[in-house]
């Protein structure tokens, strides 16, 4: 007779399969497949996003611990995991330089594109957290002027005057603006009327976050003004807006944190989660080799860099799939082929 407790797994979890058979029985499901029927007898559920982990789910469950190999939780409702005792773990920060590397390959390229001389240019971080912190320096270091916006962060920091600045000001002097703040009841539509209405005439915008974060409509209404947009996440995933598809300059199915050094982080992270909570040394102490790239930008060329960002990471391949294939949105995902993370002296 099998004792072993059961563990329910997103099957795009990568680099898991293998790591906990060991010491559990391991259930691999489609995420968005995941119901309470697949749940039953299971003690613990490694999810990613596509898994809507709440009451309907859980209840009745002998779950004691969800961890999610992504950077947030607004897949999972936390408020009822608290009342029913489950744990609650994720990744904050796994994949900050994958979406580091996004941006400004992404960047880059358009720059080239459309003949935008980025040295000078100044940069409005909104969030300044694992993926903004990262952001803000690479931009400084290639010779930007950088803005950061972050009011949680201010509160609760001490920095020298001038450090963080207000989102009016952000949106009023940035020539580019790329937002990096998590999904909760307080950010839905965060880039709404408002926010574009005050939005420099000429700016490139990105958003490398959240879909929801956005309002799509008010986006559109205003895109005509941009220099250009970025768009990797999307209202409705993947029922995608085909409007915003072809009118950004880049569009990509939710794949900026998709670096391989980041999918890996993820996993380790949820691996250690699961050792702790279950007391499994090993578990806790696993690690995977880091595979990043060194590059040089000291004494390069505009068109130089975006030269070197290209060779590692190609985004306009999964612009043009993406474009080209907007129903297969999840397939593009599910099947990426993590791309090798990039860090500089």
């Amino acid at each position: 007779m099998n004792n072993r407790l059961k563990i329910v797994a997103d099957v795009d979890i990568p680099f898991l399969k293998g790591v906990l058979e060991p010491y559990f029985e391991v259930v691999y499901v489609k995420g968005f497949q995941i119901n309470s029927d697949i749940l039953r007898g299971a003690s613990a559920l490694l999810t990613r996003t596509r898994t809507k982990c709440d009451r309907n789910l859980l209840e009745g469950s002998q779950v004691s611990i969800i961890a999610s190999a992504t950077i947030g939780t607004d897949h999972i409702d936390t408020d009822y995991c608290k009342k029913a005792s489950i744990e609650v773990k994720s990744a904050p920060g796994c994949n900050s330089y994958g979406v580091m590397q996004y941006v400004f390959t992404s960047l880059y390229l358009v720059a080239q594109q459309k003949q935008v001389n980025l040295k000078n240019k100044t940069l409005g971080v909104i969030g300044v957290g694992n993926v903004g912190s990262k952001v803000a320096a690479l931009a400084e270091y290639l010779g930007m002027k950088v803005l950061r916006n972050d009011p949680p962060r201010e509160k609760n920091e001490k920095h020298d005057k001038g450090y963080f600045c207000s989102l009016d000001r952000v949106l009023e002097e940035s020539d580019i603006v790329t937002i990096h703040i998590p999904l909760n009841n307080t950010t839905d539509n965060f880039a709404g009327e408002s926010f574009f209405s005050k939005i420099k005439s000429g700016t490139i915008f990105i958003n490398a976050s959240r879909g929801e974060i956005v309002d799509e409509a008010v986006l559109l209404s205003n895109i005509e003004r941009l220099k250009a947009t970025i768009i990797d996440v999307w209202r409705n995933e993947p029922a995608i807006n085909k409007t915003l598809l072809e009118k950004a300059d880049i569009s990509t199915p939710h794949i900026a944190g998709y670096s391989k050094q980041g999918k890996i982080n993820g996993t380790v992270s949820i691996l250690h989660s699961i050792g702790e909570h279950f007391n499994i040394s090993e578990l806790q102490k696993f690690s995977m080799e880091e595979d990043r790239v060194k590059l040089d930008f000291e004494n390069k060329s505009e068109a130089e860099i975006s030269a070197m960002l290209k060779n590692l990471y190609d985004v306009s391949a999964d612009d043009k799939a993406l474009k080209a294939r907007p129903q297969d949105f999840e397939t593009l995902r599910s099947n990426y082929n993590y791309r090798r993370e990039f860090y500089v002296q």
